[in-house]
């Protein structure tokens, strides 16, 4: 199958490398669906026609109509001789060219008369103008940067920060004058004390918490002389413990009472 152009000459109708084939070979095999790269090269029946527009270096203002419609028929029967299914809106194209076409055969009236609105082409060219703005601006958003295409979110993941303990706002010697004072009163009513079940420093360490945790808490409430000099001396060693793991902070309040609360929960 060869093509002629319209002076005559043979038409290429491939080019592989820098050979040109004017006809098909006639044992070649091609697919049906092996050229559907050629429909989806255009996004639809504007997008061939402003093609075969700026491909001939026609002005858009002054198409010919029936060159163009030409054209664009070789390419709907291209494609239905490639068995390739074309979309309802080529053919559609195909006829309001058709009609375009026809109308500039007919008469029209003298142009001072009837002014731009009379030429069959303008809403052609308006549509044509129309898609071209949005394909251009298309393209100049396609260009910008795009998430996971051209920029990808950092995905490194910083160190973990060590926070270290701040030193407690009451000094140790403060903090040895109040246990001096829970064990004098302990002192006081050693004859009363009922020996109970020894706690550990870190069950104690766990029971303070829990009391904090609810709210800001008297020392010497922590310090319980009913439990005996053992006792208190547990609580006291169990909170130098929450003091130094940071957990807990202590503090003078107005009435020059200490009180302890949980880490943090003073500032906020």
């Amino acid at each position: 199958m060869t093509g002629l152009d319209e002076e005559g000459a043979v038409e290429a109708v491939a080019r592989v490398g820098e050979q040109i084939v004017l006809e098909f070979p006639k044992d070649l095999y091609i697919p049906p669906d092996a050229l559907a790269v050629i429909l989806e090269a255009f996004e639809g029946p504007l997008d061939l026609l402003l093609y075969l527009i700026r491909k001939q270096n026609i002005d858009i203002l002054d198409i010919p109509i029936a060159e163009v419609t030409r054209q664009y028929m070789r390419y709907i029967d291209l494609m239905q001789d490639m068995q390739l299914e074309l979309a309802a809106e080529y053919l559609v194209m195909a006829a309001w060219l058709a009609e375009i076409k026809s109308r500039m055969l007919l008469p029209r009236p003298a142009p001072e008369s009837a002014g731009d609105e009379g030429d069959p082409r303008l809403t052609l060219v308006r549509r044509l103008q129309e898609y071209e703005q949005l394909r251009q601006a298309a393209e100049r958003l396609d260009a910008l940067p795009l998430v996971a295409r051209d920029v990808f979110p950092a995905s490194v993941q910083l160190p973990p920060i060590e926070r270290k303990p701040e030193p407690p706002h009451v000094s140790m010697d403060e903090l040895l004058d109040a246990l001096r004072a829970a064990l004098q009163r302990a002192a006081l009513i050693e004859h009363h004390h009922v020996q109970r079940e020894a706690i550990s420093v870190r069950e104690r360490m766990s029971l303070i918490l829990l009391r904090v945790a609810e709210g800001t808490v008297l020392l010497l409430d922590l310090l319980v002389p009913e439990e005996g000099r053992r006792g208190v001396v547990v609580s006291f060693l169990a909170m130098l413990e929450l003091l130094k793991a940071g957990q807990i902070e202590v503090e003078r309040d107005m009435d020059g009472l200490f009180t302890v609360s949980v880490r943090g929960a003073c500032d906020a």
